[in-house]
């Protein structure tokens, strides 16, 4: 069972954006699944414990894409 993490990010514009994100989220240990919509700002991922998955290590991965999130659920 996975748990989903909701986040809104700001400054994406395109598929590139979006796939800067992602590369980043995808490489945390425990990430199972990403979704990231630069036309909605949102990134969604499963993951399979939420405990190993800090919102921390979320939002650094963001920043490193060069872009900034807040978590939304």
């Amino acid at each position: 069972m996975f748990t989903t993490l909701s986040y809104s990010v700001t400054g994406m514009t395109c598929a590139h954006c979006e796939n800067a994100v992602r590369q980043e989220v995808e490489a945390l240990q425990g990430v199972q699944s990403v979704e990231v919509s630069a036309a909605r700002g949102s990134l969604r991922l499963d993951v399979e414990d939420p405990q190993k998955v800090t919102d921390d290590a979320v939002l650094a991965a963001v920043d490193e894409a060069g872009y900034q999130a807040v978590r939304t659920a």
